[in-house]
């Protein structure tokens, strides 16, 4: 019983030292929740206005420009894939990655290629695992992304778009949408061609363009694009701490679960332990006793 009872004291000490490791996890990702949660709130409404104003001039402008303009015959499309760089967050990265999966299947059903753009270590390696072809990767930065990271995967973007050779005619962000500290939901969004919206009937507004509308959209649709895919990775970020958290929570309170079941277990082994003990006593002492009492 010695041996049984130092297996579970074994057991139960690596069990503790893994527990404070996911508590301590549990609680870095609870404090960088709410920072993450400002800065997504502090961007989407500048992202949803800038959508907004460029709809308008989009609409309105009745200029045919290559970012709004849709392909009567899209042959590629470009695909931005947001994921985690690291674990240890439960089902986010999967959920990212095989909804990412079903936009590539639904392009390729209608004869679209897709250029897949990857962020993120874990959708990397997913594709390296199972050698399919990359069109660019950003890593290192998941958790807490910079407008200079988003800046640099919208250049590489709209490049593929406005390529004269092997254009995309498309531009699909896949990202994990921050709904709650309990809820994030993988979604799809097409930024690219812009959908432009049917004019109302009735009085229109009026708008001036300076110098002209064409000039006016492109300067705005870059920056539309950063901001599209800024608040994208800001909104992932936020996702991947909730993830965590929530992962190393179920983590630490199974740790505890553990701890009382091997508790129970180490107690009955010493309590046999003992009762053994206690019979190999009685028993000797009863023995004594007889021999004792032949010897007389």
């Amino acid at each position: 019983m010695g041996a049984q009872l130092r297996v579970y004291r074994r057991r139960m000490r690596s069990v503790k030292a893994t527990k404070k490791i996911t508590k301590a996890m549990e609680l870095i990702s609870a404090s960088r929740i709410v920072k993450a949660q400002q800065r997504v709130n502090a961007s989407s409404p500048y992202a949803n206005e800038l959508t907004q104003a460029v709809t308008a001039v989009a609409t309105f402008s009745k200029v045919d420009h290559p970012l709004t303009t849709p392909s009567t015959s899209p042959r590629r499309a470009a695909v931005l894939i947001i994921a985690a760089d690291r674990g240890m967050a439960g089902a986010y990265s999967n959920a990212a990655i095989k909804e990412g999966d079903n936009v590539v299947a639904a392009l390729t059903a209608r004869g679209i290629t897709p250029d897949v753009f990857l962020v993120g270590r874990k959708a990397l390696n997913y594709y390296k695992f199972r050698n399919r072809a990359i069109a660019g990767s950003w890593t290192g930065f998941s958790d807490n992304p910079q407008f200079a990271h988003a800046r640099e995967v919208s250049a590489a973007l709209i490049t593929a778009f406005l390529a004269e050779n092997d254009r995309a005619d498309e531009l699909h962000i896949i990202y994990t949408q921050f709904k709650s500290m309990i809820t994030q939901i993988p979604v799809t969004n097409q930024v690219l061609p812009l959908v432009t919206e049917e004019a109302p009937a009735g009085l229109l507004p009026q708008y001036e363009f300076e110098p002209d509308a064409s000039e006016v959209l492109n300067a705005l649709l870059p920056r539309y694009v950063e901001a599209r895919v800024f608040n994208a990775m800001l909104q992932s970020a936020a996702s991947e701490h909730a993830a965590r958290r929530r992962a190393m929570k179920s983590a630490t309170d199974n740790a505890d679960e553990l701890i009382k079941s091997l508790t129970r277990l180490a107690n009955a082994a010493r309590q046999a332990e003992i009762t053994q003990e206690i019979s190999e006593i009685v028993g000797g002492a009863d023995a004594l006793a007889s021999a004792s009492a032949g010897s007389e």
